[in-house]
Order: structure tokens, then C-alpha cells, then sequence
């Protein structure tokens, strides 16, 4: 890490009255400079919590929109203009008005991994941590549309026992991991725990111990007693796992976990986003309402 563009980067940052957030799948020298790290809901509800004027969200494009959103009165900057996620781009709103179309009356449940436009023609949004309560709470005689991820959909149908109607969208990093690589790797480290993320292939869910958030990851790995753990998800988290356990040994379930958009974020363009003030994200005023709504709605579900 070069300490002379932190030191410039914390100065801007003064000046700024700015907070920097970084996603667990987030470079580790973005994560050890940022205010808070986590999961992209917990970062944007920290940020409203903030008297900070200006939020550096080290993230995609969706996440800022979120922060966008619970903080309309904030600046919200990404680093890179073209930290997107494939996943959120897998559905539109006009795709999402067609679907809904079909099943009239049935319950829009819309993962906070999608843009602004879709999260506004939802009913209520979920998080990977709390998908399965979401869907818990639904009137059980509604029928339930779950967008996009089909692999976080079918994990929440599994636990739930609900039909739920998917749309056909995935996260090409998750999607990267096999169930072979945990075959592999668990005769290799038989002693291993399995962490897989709800958003992985479910052949690959069905051979963990646990599927957990990234969140849940590192709170589950904090006070477990075990000292190994293979991880499935994003490669980014061994960074937080290994600083704040460096007792316990993490292996990444495979080497193709890489998120490239994740790692477009480098501390030379934070520095840059201080400087220039770029790339704001603002959200249409009735869109953002719209889209506040289902977030609200998914937030007084669960305490957190």
C-alpha cells in the first residue's frame, strides 16, 4: 500500500466531510482504508447513519444506487463508472412488468442486487441473509415471483417448501464454483468446515455446512471453534476473514471466484473520485421513491 496516496486520500477525505465504504469483495488495501466494510445493504444503512456529506461506496453500480437512495440528501460516488454487476443487468424493468403480467397477483419478492428500476416494480426486496424470512412472511395463498437470482431463489423455495417463480438470472462468480472443487478440496482438508453463499449453484449449497451471507460468513467464522474453513464465494472476504482470524486457515473453493467488477477499485481512483467528485449516482426522485418502498418493506422484517 502506498502510504503517501492514503495519506492524500484521508486529507480529501477531511476536507470532504466524505465516508468510504468498501464491499467485502472489495482489494484488500480498499477494504483496510475504508470507514466500514460489509455486505452491500448493512454498508448503505451504516451510510444513512453517518453525518457524513459525501458516501465513496468501493462497490458496483447497484450498491451506490441503494446508498442513493437511503441517503438522498448525500453525495454518493462510485470510483468507477463501469463497476456494474452481470447479475443486476440480467433483468430490466420492462422485462420484470412483462413477467409480472402473467401472474397477476402474485408477490414481487427482488433481490437488492438489481437496479433501481426493477427494485421500483417490486413489493419488497431481500437480502442473501434474509431471503428465507422474507419469503416466510408472504401470505402462504400469494404466489411468489423471485428476481433475479434463480440459486438464491431455489436456496429460500428449498428452506420455505413455497413454489416460488424464478427468473433466470445468476451471478457468473458463483456461478464459477463446482460442486467438484468442494469434492476436490474436502478430501484435501477433511476437517474443513464449508461456507457456501446462497447465490452459488445448488449442487454446491448442498455440500456445505453452512450457506451464509458474506456477513454471516465472518460473524459464523468468528465464533466457530473450528480453524479451517473452505469459502465459497467471492475471493475478496479471505481478506477480512484472514485479518480479523489470523489463527484459522481459509481456502477459496476456487480460483475463478473473482468478481471482475469488484475489482475495478483501486486506491488511485478513490483518490481520483475524492478529487473530481466523480461519478455521482443520483436516482430519478420517483423511482428512488418507488424503489424505497420495497426496501423499507424489507428492512422492518428483520431487525437486521
Amino acid at each position: 500500500m502506498n502510504p503517501s496516496l492514503v495519506e492524500k486520500i484521508a486529507k480529501l477525505k477531511r476536507q470532504r466531510n466524505a465516508v468510504i465504504l468498501a464491499h467485502n469483495y472489495q482489494i484488500g488495501e480498499v477494504q483496510d482504508i475504508a470507514d466500514f466494510t460489509g455486505d452491500s445493504l448493512g454498508l448503505s444503512i451504516q451510510a444513512a447513519k453517518t453525518k457524513a456529506d459525501v458516501i465513496v461506496f468501493c462497490g458496483v453500480h447497484f450498491m451506490a444506487e441503494t446508498a442513493a437512495i437511503l441517503s438522498p440528501s448525500k453525495t454518493v460516488l462510485l470510483p468507477d463508472s463501469h463497476a456494474g454487476c452481470p447479475m443486476a443487468d440480467m433483468i430490466t424493468a420492462p422485462q420484470l412488468i412483462e413477467f409480472k403480467a402473467k401472474y397477476p397477483g402474485a408477490v414481487v419478492v427482488c433481490y437488492v442486487n438489481s437496479s433501481a428500476e426493477v427494485k421500483a416494480h417490486c413489493d419488497v426486496c431481500c437480502t442473501s441473509a434474509n431471503a428465507v424470512e422474507i419469503i416466510k412472511s408472504i401470505d402462504p395463498a400469494k404466489q411468489i415471483i423471485f428476481v433475479p437470482d434463480k440459486y438464491l431463489g431455489s436456496y429460500a423455495a428449498a428452506k420455505t417448501g413455497r413454489d416460488i417463480i424464478l427468473w433466470p438470472g445468476y451471478c457468473p462468480t458463483h456461478a464459477n464454483i463446482t460442486a467438484e472443487d468442494i469434492t476436490k478440496l474436502k478430501i484435501i482438508h477433511p476437517d474443513a468446515l464449508v461456507l457456501a453463499h446462497p447465490e452459488c449453484r445448488q449442487e454446491v449449497v448442498a455440500l456445505a455446512d453452512k450457506a451464509l451471507s458474506t456477513s454471516g460468513m465472518i460473524k459464523f467464522v468468528a465464533a466457530s471453534p473450528a480453524t479451517e474453513f473452505i469459502i465459497a464465494t467471492e475471493q475478496g472476504i479471505i481478506h477480512t476473514l484472514k485479518k480479523q482470524n489470523p489463527q484459522k486457515h481459509f481456502i477459496i473453493a476456487s480460483q475463478r471466484a473473482v468478481c471482475p467488477n469488484m475489482k475495478r477499485i483501486t486506491l488511485e481512483k478513490i483518490l481520483w473520485s475524492l478529487e473530481d467528485m466523480k461519478y455521482k449516482i443520483t436516482v430519478d426522485p420517483e423511482i428512488a421513491a418507488k424503489a424505497l418502498k420495497s426496501i423499507e418493506k424489507m428492512v422492518s422484517v428483520l431487525p437486521s
